[in-house]
């Protein structure tokens, strides 16, 4: 490493640890102002701020009470990223020699929010669990996230896929619990490989593509992605669907619809139909109440199990922004089941480890709606023979299962039970 490269370093750390806007922005601004960069040094100064962010909490409590930016960076390359001494000639101080020596075997110290690299707020909303669990939990959270992909089943099988990218030198397995997933070795470029362009293939994490499969999509059936993103889901569901029936996506970012539609065109699917909406009660989706077969509801959330990717989200989400967001996820999950006809199935989803998000979003939900039941995930999942059992809900950790954290629970409507909750109300806020 030479001066030039650390100071870059420090640069988009001193930028990032503001949190007043996304890691990933940061750092893409940063490339834009410094667009002479090479892929090497966009490599190292990406992956060692993320590998900052990721373990801050521990590097904080190691640096001591003067955590600045310099020493955060240094403290990263050599206790996280095992850099000797050496590599760093020309770039350390005299005076630094000697604490950074003695960093790199110093114990970790004993505060729970260093050895779990989680700040306390996180550790006051997650769940109950022995201490050994929550350190292991965040190691998993604070470790880098492998690349998955799903295989688009409309245009190849996976064995199929996996001959191919083996074929064309890219190191791959199948993913042990999605039919679909293969997991790369490293991060290669898929951007201009044959299976990418032509819609073969799509990057997704595998928590991400269980959660779609356990929505149950079928040929010819009514399917909602109520809050559609960028798509990712609804591609999974089209390819589930065989592109026949009418799948709808809906949500209400104009921008993230529009990032949808080269995906779109490149899977072959025909039976989309993207709805920009304003609101969880906008009439474009009142017009399908009771018309449903399935409705998968991911919704907003914490993102707190996407740590692996995004670690600046414990530090730009508070207690306060996780109650915030309660109220819109309930409104949204209620919204959603009046779209459920009787005997179709609600599948409510998120990417946190909260339970305030998770299971307490459902037990309300389903005190509220006498017409809906729980059906176990585990059960749904085993008539799809997913070898996976994480009880009635789905609930993916990276220390367990090494993918992001998801949960999701699913809700089927009963035939023949009133429920007055599902009338329409006039006020909403999907935002």
């Amino acid at each position: 490493m030479n001066l030039q490269q650390f100071n870059q370093i420090e640069q988009v750390l001193f930028a990032m640890v503001k949190f007043d806007r996304p890691a990933d922005a940061v750092l893409t601004a940063h490339f834009r102002a410094n667009s002479k960069l090479g892929a090497t040094d966009r490599h190292l100064i990406a992956e060692t701020a993320f590998a900052c962010l990721r373990h801050l909490e521990t590097l904080r409590a190691l640096c001591g009470q003067r955590a600045n930016t310099r020493k955060l960076a240094l403290a990263t390359l050599v206790r996280i990223g095992g850099a000797n001494l050496r590599e760093l000639d020309g770039i350390i101080k005299e005076t630094e020699r000697e604490w950074l020596s003695s960093l790199k075997g110093a114990p970790l110290p004993e505060e729970l929010t260093a050895r779990a690299a989680l700040p306390q707020w996180v550790l006051d909303l997650l769940p109950p669990l022995a201490e050994e669990e929550v350190v292991a939990l965040g190691k998993g959270l604070a470790s880098a996230a492998p690349l998955d992909i799903r295989v688009n089943t409309l245009k190849l099988k996976r064995d199929d896929a996996l001959v191919q990218l083996q074929d064309s030198g890219v190191a791959c397995e199948a993913t042990p619990y999605s039919p679909i997933g293969i997991r790369l070795k490293g991060k290669p470029s898929l951007a201009k490989h044959p299976l990418f362009v032509g819609g073969a293939i799509e990057v997704q994490d595998e928590g991400s593509q269980l959660l779609g499969l356990l929505t149950g999509a079928r040929r010819g059936e009514m399917v909602v992605d109520f809050c559609a993103g960028a798509g990712g889901k609804t591609l999974l569901l089209g390819a589930q669907m065989a592109s026949t029936g009418r799948l709808y996506a809906f949500d209400v970012s104009e921008k993230r619809l529009a990032n949808f539609k080269p995906r779109m065109a490149r899977s072959g699917l025909s039976n989309v139909n993207t709805t920009l909406i304003a609101h969880e009660n906008d009439t474009k989706v009142k017009r399908l109440a009771g018309k449903a077969d399935r409705v998968l509801v991911d919704a907003p959330c914490s993102g707190l199990g996407t740590l692996r990717r995004n670690p600046d989200l414990k530090y730009r989400q508070s207690a306060d922004s996780v109650a915030e967001l309660n109220a819109k996820q309930q409104s949204i999950l209620a919204s959603a089941a009046r779209l459920v006809k009787a005997g179709g199935r609600l599948v409510y989803a998120t990417c946190s480890l909260l339970p305030q998000e998770n299971q307490a979003i459902v037990e309300a939900f389903l005190a509220a709606h006498p017409a809906f039941e729980l059906v176990p995930a585990n059960q749904v999942l085993a008539e799809q023979k997913i070898a996976l059992d994480t009880g009635d809900y789905l609930a993916l950790r990276p220390h367990q299962h090494n993918t992001d954290g998801f949960f999701a629970a699913v809700l089927q409507r009963k035939a023949g039970v009133a429920d007055a909750a599902l009338e329409p109300e006039a006020e909403a806020s999907l935002q």
